[in-house]
């Protein structure tokens, strides 16, 4: 399947979002508001719930299911209110020695004026620099469209993973090609160029599991999901801290190698 035709189911309407995930994956779900600085962002949920008889954290970002929600989200485009809020979750998490799942599905973090005033850049390299030396198990999952530092913000895992038809880049298809050819016209060249793909990020290690989409009723896939979540935070709680950081960090310092011919 040609990229750009997976970008379109990517941002598919009816495509689940994060809240049908929380549904159908965790029980007992109790959400948190609030960053403790400025206010609440709706495009960022937190909280907590059992993951079958384990208990954890769960940060995920929300686009909305329809004009009124997405507004209401702003189509998961978070503000830097949102980072500190997964954030402050996140070493909630750590102190209580709860394993962390992000849900990834953003085309980037709001770029207004308001957000750049109150720190959006700060918020999200903040997040990078703290999920790295957080000492609990985390898993990142893709299961829609990520976009640049607006999904990395809540990428650095232990493992990430991807539905066959997500999409995870620096940047959208549609800005690539204005800002390299300044013609939009170009967008499915961009889109194959980029390597967004699931499979396109596996070969490049990137991530480390495609989850597959052939059954055609998602119920399944959330099945799925929930089954190798538990298997692979059971394996992960068994490891060493140090040894989890140490996996954690080699993971990353292995993007963008080049070998000798």
């Amino acid at each position: 399947m040609e990229a750009y035709k997976r970008v379109q189911l990517a941002r598919k309407k009816n495509r689940p979002t994060s809240l049908d995930y929380i549904e159908h994956i965790f029980t007992d779900f109790i959400e948190l508001h609030g960053d403790r600085q400025f206010a609440d962002d709706p495009a960022m949920i937190t909280g907590l719930g059992f993951l079958m008889d384990m208990p954890v954290t769960v940060i995920a970002q929300e686009r909305g299911k329809n004009t009124k929600s997405r507004v209401r989200r702003n189509f998961g485009s978070c503000h830097p209110e949102g980072y500190r809020k997964a954030l402050r979750q996140m070493k909630l998490a750590e102190k209580f020695k709860r394993p962390i799942v992000c849900l990834i599905d953003t085309s980037g973090a709001y770029c207004g004026i308001g957000a750049e005033e109150r720190g959006q850049g700060h918020a999200i390299a903040s997040n990078l620099m703290e999920m790295m030396t957080l000492e609990v198990p985390i898993i990142s999952i893709v299961i829609g469209e990520g976009g640049s530092g607006g999904a990395l913000a809540l990428g650095v895992a232990d493992e990430v993973w991807m539905l066959e038809n997500a999409i995870y880049s620096v940047i959208s298809p549609e800005g690539c090609a204005s800002i390299l050819w300044k013609d939009a016209s170009r967008t499915k060249e961009a889109a194959s160029q980029l390597k967004l793909t699931a499979p396109d990020l596996k070969e490049l290690k990137v991530i480390d599991q495609i989850i597959t989409e052939s059954h055609r009723d998602f119920k399944y896939i959330f099945s799925e999901i929930q089954v190798n979540l538990y298997q692979t935070f059971l394996k992960n709680k068994k490891i060493s801290v140090d040894e989890l950081l140490e996996k954690r960090y080699q993971r990353f310092r292995q993007y963008g190698q080049l070998s000798e011919i």
